[in-house]
């Protein structure tokens, strides 16, 4: 019955566009696809009528369902004879209303599933952000990984837009298989449209409201000799602005200027769980980036908590989950990550399941003791254990993969638990259950 209904939504979905011919912009990569297509959306819906992806809806089920206009009913047959009336509909009448640009995020755990996506919406604009080992496991080697992620490049509508990540050399060595131009962004001094000059400003105090103005991030773009300063109320680190630049290059496309696009970003709002700054028990900061957990991304956190100075006798605590479905690379992986650890300087290392203890080992290696560091085989655990340790001024960054569901540790330490539904991940009725 599934595959009867997924194989009618793609029908349907194929037909809609056949029908409304709205601009197709797709988003994918290991990490950042959430982040950039949300940054894209926040660019142009002021110039365009405009839908993006529905909460996580990056696949064969999700990106029909965002073509059509609906969401899931689960487990209703009526719900879903409602939402296939529904796209049937909209393939036999012009809707003037419909979205004149779909931005959607394509997302692949197995080889094909970029191509498979590219079917049901090919791109007049394709977006590449970092290519990285996430769900390797389901891939025979890192290169067919790759080879998975680029399909998107060659993809592209000819006469269309590549748009990719300058400081990825992985999506790079690519670029010269798009049938379209090619526009790259980053930080790098060889992007076409550059970032540079990043640095954060926080509050001194971590008593703040969720929701209200704890940081800002401010950075310059460059573009064909013209330079502009930006910044991000309360979106944190260099991957946020790497999502801003991405969707200034897609703006770019559609002749919008920096000067027109630029104060745009501040439309643009933080995400649950994903580097989301929230006020913590004790007066302690936490740095909820729970939603995923990729070697890129995790990186890219440890980053961030190495630019924050603890306050007082505050330390810098990381807790970590582990990173699943890498496959062959997960052991050098999460060593190199406790590698970071010691780096940047934590004070204190607390790992969550059996592939994690790669990163405890590595930070052991690069210097942490034994005594600042924990493992526990669960999220409640560590949360428990993290509840006693965390003091006044503490900056923690709690991170993992959804199958290490760290954002049970984010509730044991955020000041106001009874906020959780409003404020983390996973909180629906299905997630509570598991």
């Amino acid at each position: 019955m599934k595959l009867l209904i997924q194989k009618l939504l793609i029908w349907l979905s194929k037909r809609i566009i056949r029908r409304h011919q709205p601009i197709i912009v797709a988003v994918t990569g290991s990490v950042g696809k959430t982040s950039t297509r949300n940054a894209i959306a926040a660019v142009l819906e002021s110039s365009f009528r405009l839908r993006t992806n529905f909460a996580n809806y990056n696949n064969e089920f999700g990106v029909p369902l965002t073509i059509i206009g609906a969401v899931s009913p689960e487990k209703s047959l009526i719900g879903w004879l409602k939402v296939i009336f529904h796209g049937a509909k909209q393939t036999l009448f012009k809707d003037q209303t419909y979205p004149q640009l779909l931005v959607l995020e394509f997302g692949a755990d197995r080889p094909g599933d970029i191509g498979a996506l590219c079917d049901i919406a090919q791109p007049d604009v394709a977006v590449l952000t970092v290519v990285s080992p996430v769900h390797a496991a389901n891939y025979a080697s890192f290169e067919q990984l790759i080879d998975e992620k680029t399909t998107i490049i060659r993809r592209v509508k000819p006469g269309g837009l590549a748009v990719l990540n300058a400081d990825d050399a992985r999506v790079l060595d690519h670029r010269l298989e798009a049938p379209a131009r090619v526009l790259t962004y980053g930080f790098s001094q060889a992007a076409d449209l550059r970032g540079f000059n990043y640095h954060l400003e926080t509050r001194q105090d971590f008593t703040f409201d969720p929701g209200e103005q704890f940081a800002e991030t401010h950075f310059e773009v460059e573009f064909e000799e013209e330079t502009m300063p930006a910044n991000l109320p309360n979106l944190i680190g260099r991957a946020q602005v790497s999502a801003a630049l991405g969707a200034l290059a897609v703006g770019r496309h559609f002749d919008l200027s920096l000067e027109d696009m630029i104060p745009r970003l501040a439309k643009i709002l933080p995400q649950a769980g994903r580097m989301n700054p929230l006020p913590g028990i004790k007066k302690c900061l936490v740095l909820d980036d729970t939603y995923n957990a990729a070697p890129a991304s995790v990186r890219a956190a440890l980053e961030v908590l190495g630019q924050f100075t603890p306050q007082g006798d505050g330390q810098r605590i990381a807790a970590l989950g582990q990173m699943a479905e890498l496959g062959r690379y997960s052991r050098d992986e999460h060593r190199l990550i406790g590698h970071q650890v010691a780096e940047i300087g934590v004070s204190l290392l607390v790992t969550v399941g059996e592939e994690a203890l790669g990163i405890r080992a590595g930070a052991i290696e690069a210097g942490l003791t034994d005594g600042q560091c924990a493992h526990f085989d669960n999220s409640e655990e560590a949360g428990r254990h993290l509840d006693k340790e965390v003091r006044t001024g503490d900056i923690v960054l709690v991170k993992g993969s959804q199958s290490a569901r760290m954002e049970k540790v984010v509730k044991d330490l955020m000041a106001e638990p009874l906020r959780a539904e409003q404020l983390l991940v996973r909180q629906s009725e299905k997630w509570l259950k598991t």
